[in-house]
């Protein structure tokens, strides 16, 4: 794949600028008319003039498809052009959830709580209203107790192609202790009978709309909190 086919490249970067979601390079070849792996070869060409130019945004590939996203380096100005960014921020009350469903899902609330040493009702409610967490089924030796995992828009807004690209653990434990204490809390939770949904993180999932993409990827340190008033939401 060259700059020489400009129109098979036009339309690509049409369609993706268009869409908010990632797009399949499948669903990409129907609708140009195209040979998938022309397709994919034209997107990897893309995501490379845009790295080497410099440009203000990026082409990546995240969640099965591929989408633009805003250059990571220009995220300080884009939060202050976007107003509605702080009232849509996650508190750090819901960052340690997600951390906890996203590292040993499917998990339970019980099992969040055990983790965090909180009640994390409000809080996996608020991520459920945010399309980062959805209900994956039942752990029938917890009293049929909904089990809980992340979603597409997870993988999407933390710009992830699949889970095993989540960082490990130990990178986010301040200490050795601490890193064992985590570890000890989550195989505690090991053993249980689950009754799991199977399409989990393959259906269509409302998101953040906008705020997240102005995240980097899985980057859980770098968040800020809510107002005060949100420490358990």
């Amino acid at each position: 794949m060259t700059r020489e086919n400009a129109a098979l490249l036009g339309a690509i970067e049409a369609l993706l600028f268009v869409s908010d979601e990632p797009v399949t390079p499948s669903r990409l070849a129907r609708i140009v008319e195209a040979e998938q792996g022309e397709i994919t070869a034209a997107l990897k060409l893309l995501a490379q003039e845009y790295a080497s130019d410099e440009r203000g945004f990026q082409l990546r590939e995240v969640a099965g498809g591929w989408r633009l996203y805003t250059h990571p380096a220009y995220h300080q100005q884009i939060e202050e052009y976007v107003l509605s960014w702080d009232t849509r921020r996650l508190s750090q009350a819901a960052l340690e959830a997600l951390a906890v469903i996203a590292y040993h899902q499917p998990v339970t609330r019980q099992g969040v709580n055990a983790v965090r040493g909180v009640n994390s009702e409000a809080v996996i409610s608020s991520l459920i209203e945010k399309g980062l967490v959805r209900e994956t089924g039942r752990d029938r030796n917890a009293g049929n107790a909904i089990l809980y995992g992340t979603t597409r828009t997870f993988l999407e807004r933390f710009g992830l192609k699949d889970l095993a690209e989540l960082p490990p653990l130990e990178e986010f434990a301040p200490d050795p202790e601490t890193e064992r204490a985590i570890r000890e809390r989550l195989n505690a939770l090991e053993g249980s009978t689950l009754d799991i949904d199977e399409d989990v993180d393959t259906e269509d999932d409302e998101g953040l709309e906008d705020d997240d993409d102005l995240d980097g990827a899985h980057d859980w340190q770098k968040a800020e909190h809510d107002d005060p008033d949100d420490d358990e939401r």
